[in-house]
């Protein structure tokens, strides 16, 4: 499967500039691909404007997606700002030209008092798509392993978090998204933004690919606005898990969600 991450910069909460900008790079991609990965909050950045930028699930983002997955017949993936019921989600959208899946960021960020805008999701999603089982998960959720776990019950190849991770914490991004991989051996990839947000935060991008050993295997440089795809290979995790099979050695566990 042939994964494409966009590593870009975002226009502070300015949904048709960071729309435009993202279909023109999504444009310019001169090979084909399986899976475009977003940012966190790709068409607004990490606010917590949440009253004036949330749209509903029909609404003008979603259509966006959906129009790319269909021109590209490929999977777009990537989290906006959602209303429903009242409620404010940073929900990651699963785009197919068949289908729309979804996925609400399960561990807010309580230094950002993200919990005081935004509704928790409770429910891990595992989209099936093209022989490859896919776990997407939303930033702040990487510091919380037992979250991404991969079990029996919840068994998957590939493990991806997008996200808006500051570049004075990104030692942590750096080792954890390896760590995630080593851990319960499965390819990783990992799209974080670059640039500065509406609060003066500064992201360094480091965007990045590792196989089920923790290597990585991207290109892409922190800093700097970035598309790279690059091609995963199942057969060779599956040889590997038959191998190395450490789960069967793991311990048992079970995820209170309340």
């Amino acid at each position: 499967m042939k994964v494409t991450i966009i590593q870009t910069n975002l226009v502070w909460e300015n949904k048709t500039k960071n729309l435009s900008l993202l279909r023109d790079k999504i444009s310019n991609l001169n090979e084909d691909t399986d899976l475009i990965v977003l940012p966190e909050m790709f068409s607004t950045g990490f606010s917590m404007n949440a009253k004036s930028l949330a749209e509903p699930m029909s609404g003008n983002t979603i259509q966006w997606l959906q129009k790319i997955a269909t021109e590209k017949n490929c999977a777009i993936t990537g989290s906006i700002i959602i209303e429903e019921n009242g409620k404010y989600f940073n929900r990651l959208i699963w785009m197919t030209p068949e289908e729309i899946k979804t996925y609400d960021k399960r561990h807010l960020f309580s230094y950002a008092k993200e919990e005081n805008i935004y509704t928790a999701g409770n429910k891990k999603l595992i989209v099936e798509y093209k022989g490859w089982k896919i776990c997407p998960l939303v930033c702040y959720d990487l510091r919380f392993p037992v979250w991404s776990r991969r079990t029996k019950k919840e068994d998957y190849d590939l493990l991806l978090y997008v996200a808006n991770w500051p570049d004075r914490r990104n030692t942590a991004w750096k080792t954890l998204l390896p760590a995630r991989a080593i851990e319960n051996q499965s390819y990783v990839v990992g799209v974080n933004r670059i640039g500065n947000d509406g609060n003066d935060v500064y992201h360094s991008g480091d965007s990045a690919i590792y196989t089920f050993t923790g290597e990585p295997i991207s290109k892409t440089q922190a800093h700097v606005e970035s598309i790279e795809t690059i091609e995963l290979n199942l057969e060779e995790l599956q040889e590997h898990r038959k191998h190395f099979a450490f789960e069967q050695d793991a311990d048992g566990f079970v995820v209170n969600n309340e």
